[in-house]
């Protein structure tokens, strides 16, 4: 069973993806292009209207051009 969108966990993930974003410079519109998404839906994910998927994760990483398996250790740390 999935813990609700509000969890605390969930709560440090949108934290995290924002954080990521931010530092790569990105405005929502811009990391949409990247992905291929519209700007709302960046924003969802990120206001936790929308659940985040594994492979999702991994595409908004590298869109802000870091590695998965370096974000993924740092949102372990973050309480996710």
């Amino acid at each position: 069973m999935l813990p609700p969108i509000h969890h605390r966990r969930y709560q440090a993930l949108r934290k995290h993806l924002r954080a990521m974003r931010r530092a790569a410079g990105l405005t929502q519109a811009e990391l949409g292009a990247r992905l291929k998404v519209d700007q709302s839906h960046v924003s969802k994910v990120e206001r936790g209207e929308r659940y985040m998927d594994v492979l999702f994760y991994l595409d908004w990483s590298r869109a802000c051009k870091l590695k998965p398996e370096n974000t993924i250790a740092d949102l372990i740390k973050a309480g996710a």
